[in-house]
C-alpha cells in the first residue's frame, strides 16, 4: 500500500474492513445508522502498554446488532447462518421472538436460541445435546468480553458495547488498528 495515494489507502482500508465487518449492509445504511464520527475518548493511563487508536471502534455499533451477537456467541458458524436463524424465528430477545437480524440490542438484553436450531449441538429431541465443533470453526471460536454466554441454556447477554483497552481492542478483526484508522478517516471525511 506504500505506492498508493492517501485517498487510495483510505478507500482500500474501507473496502477491506467493510468486507469483514458488515458486508450485508449498504454503504448508505452503515453511514446513516452505525457510523458515529464522534468516537469515545481514551484514558491512556498505562504508559508501558500502548493503547490502540480509538478508531478501532469504527465498527463497534455493528457488534450490537442481533445477528452479530448470535454469531459472536458461537450459536452459528457464520453471520449469514445467524441471520437465517433469526429470520426463521429461532431467536428470542428478552423472551420475545424477533425476526429482524438488524435489531439493535441494548445493554443487558438477553438472547435465547432454540437449542435444536444450533448446528453445533447434536442429539435427539428431548435428550441432552452434545456440542460438536465444525472443523473449520476452531480459529473463530472465542467469546468477546462484552458477551456473557451460557451454552447449557443456549442464552447470551450483551453486557455492554465493545471498548478499546491498552494493548488490544475487543472488536474481533483480522486487520491491524492502522487499517481501521484509515477506514475511519475515509468515513469521517465522507459523512
Amino acid at each position: 500500500m506504500n505506492n498508493k495515494t492517501l485517498f487510495q489507502q483510505k478507500w482500500v482500508a474501507k473496502r477491506e474492513t467493510r468486507a469483514y465487518h458488515g458486508d450485508e449492509l449498504t454503504e448508505k445504511q452503515f453511514k446513516k445508522r452505525f457510523f458515529n464520527p464522534k468516537l469515545p475518548t481514551v484514558n491512556a493511563a498505562s504508559q508501558t502498554v500502548p493503547h490502540p487508536p480509538v478508531s478501532v471502534l469504527t465498527f463497534a455499533e455493528l457488534e450490537r446488532r442481533l445477528d452479530f451477537v448470535v454469531f459472536r456467541a458461537n450459536f452459528c458458524s457464520s453471520i449469514y447462518a445467524a441471520r437465517q436463524l433469526i429470520v426463521h424465528g429461532k431467536v428470542n430477545v428478552n423472551g420475545k421472538k424477533l425476526t429482524y437480524p438488524s435489531h439493535k440490542l441494548r445493554d443487558m438484553d438477553k438472547i435465547s436460541v432454540d437449542p435444536h436450531a444450533i448446528q453445533m449441538l447434536k442429539g435427539e429431541k428431548g435428550s441432552e445435546l452434545s456440542f460438536e465443533l465444525k472443523p473449520f470453526a476452531q480459529p473463530f471460536l472465542f467469546v468477546p468480553e462484552y458477551l456473557e454466554v451460557n451454552y447449557n441454556a443456549c442464552e447470551a447477554i450483551l453486557l455492554r458495547s465493545p471498548v478499546s483497552r491498552p494493548g488490544r481492542s475487543e472488536i474481533p478483526s483480522p486487520y491491524p488498528p492502522e487499517i481501521h484508522s484509515l477506514a475511519y478517516e475515509y468515513y469521517a471525511r465522507n459523512k
